[in-house]
């Protein structure tokens, strides 16, 4: 009997490794199918987990109640599958190298706990070959096992969209590699069982590695140039906004918005592609050239604030602003990679002092990352800017007389309101007397 049928008669038993945003869905989807054991190395994460309370918010506390799953930080527990998904971060450090310290650490986890006729799929992003020029040769070493004869590698992009309610794991399509055509058998086989979209299996590994890592390369390059846009149409006085809904109307014309671009994908991705590419010997142009404008989005919004408030005649030393929205994202508790930060550190250089409210951010991760108190919205008051940084739901019905609430007892002409996102009608609050802008 093969490794698939016993895992379909639950003979056998299917590992996530990683439960974060990744891997808790992909380990609850396969929990339908599948007997499954979750494992992490955050001890407090876990008992969470078991207790049915969904720390991401990416699949609920009600629908992870109702899965069956053995939940774990004993690395030991992994022994008892064959089947193993490896999810775990890949983030860049402060040189913007990759870091692998989460996939190195992960495969070494996985090697101590390997046993024979096993298969090891990676979903982290990496750049081409580092399954299996970095991960292979580590569970090899910590498994005394022989990659290809006792135990197989397989590479499984992730494509789960953090706070997307619409693109889940089961409807998109997965794109699945395999060592070789039977280890790639098994993989496709073993995903289907959960992905309803179906799986386009990769000619090898390396492609699947080089697919995932440009999508995001692809769309942070585009939203660049929205970005690029941004700042020419404000020297020219033009409202990017509008110019888009213009364009917008031609039929291949590519729906993009300029933002702030973080989190752990499309700020950072572009950067593993580009490292890869310098390792041999060729420097990248676009891919850098776009991550320099989306790195400077932060400092730019910071000044442009800084520059309303002087018209409206704000003492700049001793001002305050709020800044609505934290995380990386719309509609996502994830903070990770956010570049918030850079406005609030920008607007700290000039001695201007900033409250923040997110009512779905992490407060715990916002404050042991950034070192940053997020408040309740409620407790916005006597502020001289209002700057709309993320566009949650909950920001996106603020009324007038709510923004009116987190000012000071002042003119609506001594009012600065910075819309990011471009929520808000900006002929509406411009014809109140605020001084508005956005990207």
């Amino acid at each position: 009997m093969s490794l698939y049928d016993k895992i379909v008669d639950r003979q056998e038993k299917i590992s996530v490794i990683g439960l974060g945003y990744v891997g808790l869905p992909i380990a609850v989807a396969f929990s339908s199918k599948a007997d499954v054991i979750g494992y992490d190395i955050n001890k407090e994460k876990i008992t969470l987990y078991a207790k049915g309370i969904d720390l991401t918010n990416e699949i609920g506390s009600d629908t992870l109640k109702e899965a069956v799953i053995t939940f774990t930080s004993d690395e030991t527990a992994l022994k008892m599958a064959r089947f193993h998904i490896i999810a775990v971060p890949t983030p860049i450090n402060a040189d913007k190298t990759p870091d692998l310290t989460s996939i190195v650490e992960a495969s070494k986890t996985v090697g101590r706990n390997l046993v024979n006729g096993s298969i090891v799929v990676y979903e982290s992003t990496v750049y081409p070959g580092l399954t299996e020029e970095i991960c292979i040769p580590i569970l090899e070493q910590t498994s005394n096992l022989i990659c290809g004869k006792d135990f197989k590698v397989g590479y499984s992009p992730e494509r789960i969209n953090p706070g997307d309610k619409e693109h889940r794991f089961e409807n998109i399509t997965k794109v699945v590699s395999g060592m070789d055509t039977e280890t790639l058998d098994t993989v496709a086989k073993v995903y289907e069982l959960v992905v309803s979209a179906g799986v386009y299996q990769a000619e090898s590994i390396k492609i699947a590695e080089a697919a995932k890592v440009i999508e995001n390369s692809q769309r942070d390059v585009n939203i660049a140039f929205m970005n690029e846009l941004s700042v020419i149409f404000d020297r020219l006085g033009i409202d990017t906004s509008a110019v888009l809904n213009a364009a917008g109307t031609k039929w291949n014309f590519l729906n993009f918005k300029p933002g702030l671009v973080g989190g752990h994908c499309i700020g950072v991705d572009p950067y593993y592609l580009t490292y890869k590419a310098a390792q041999e010997g060729y420097s990248a142009q676009v891919i850098l050239a776009g991550r320099r404008i989306n790195d400077g989005m932060g400092k730019y919004i910071a000044e442009n604030t800084i520059k309303q408030m002087i018209r409206a005649g704000n003492v700049i030393a001793k001002a305050k602003v709020a800044i609505l929205g934290f995380t990386f994202k719309e509609n996502c508790p994830d903070t990770r990679n956010t570049r918030v930060i850079d406005i609030v550190n920008e607007l700290s250089e000039y001695g201007i002092s900033s409250l923040i409210a997110d009512p779905i951010a992490d407060k715990n991760e916002a404050m042991l990352g950034y070192g940053v108190d997020i408040v309740d919205v409620n407790c916005v008051s006597n502020v001289d800017a209002v700057i709309i940084a993320v566009a949650h739901n909950e920001f996106c019905s603020l009324k007038e007389q709510d923004f009116n609430n987190m000012y000071a007892d002042v003119a609506n002409n001594a009012r600065v309101l910075i819309d990011v996102k471009g929520i808000l009608s900006g002929e509406k609050y411009s014809g109140l007397g605020y001084h508005y802008w956005r990207l």
